[in-house]
């Protein structure tokens, strides 16, 4: 269905707010036209590169809240996070991240975006990953995003934070991950 330039602007502004980490890609898919004119548009509209909303969304809300370590080092992009609670983060993977052969992403990077993730989603100086119990569920390839969902469920007999992590491409899940997170002792008991 063609619609009109301003139309088209207006609709992408609309998803752009209730979906602000869609991608360009994405974005030409919904209203079937080039990446080059969504770029043109956004442009026009004065709406950032996704990866310029992302970093703007992050370096506001969580500078100064993530403790047991800095920002950018979390493997992947934070781009939601409720310390104690539940923290989100997106990997687009790129050559650097598959086999060269097959194009298919190393494990290692995958569990890094989580492992990171259910660090960060800790509220304490010290969070340590104890133990972890993982499961990959489809492999990944060169090109695609991989979304990663923490969620704190709580503390075990043995006094650890647990972190469920699953990892997602599109709607499929393709990694969960049980984090058993060691904490400073002064944080142990409020969670």
């Amino acid at each position: 269905m063609r619609r009109s330039k301003v139309e088209r602007q207006r609709l992408l502004r609309e998803t752009i707010q209730h979906t602000p980490f869609i991608t360009d890609e994405a974005l030409a898919k919904e209203f079937s036209v080039s990446i080059q004119t969504i770029r043109l548009d956004r442009m026009e509209l004065s709406i950032p590169e996704l990866r310029e909303r992302i970093k703007s969304v992050a370096n506001v809300q969580w500078n100064e809240t993530v403790k047991a370590l800095p920002l950018d080092e979390v493997i992947g992009e934070v781009i939601d996070l409720e310390l104690d609670e539940r923290a989100i983060s997106i990997l687009d993977i790129k050559p650097e991240h598959v086999f060269s052969r097959n194009k298919i992403a190393r494990g290692h990077h995958i569990f890094a975006q989580a492992n990171s993730l259910a660090v960060a989603v800790i509220n304490d100086e010290l969070a340590l990953t104890a133990k972890s119990e993982l499961k990959f569920t489809r492999q990944v390839k060169e090109g695609e995003r991989v979304i990663a969902k923490a969620t704190v469920e709580g503390k075990n007999e043995k006094g650890l934070t647990i972190v469920q992590v699953s990892s997602y491409v599109e709607k499929e899940i393709v990694f969960t991950g049980f984090f058993h997170m060691y904490q400073s002792n002064e944080q142990k008991g409020e969670l």
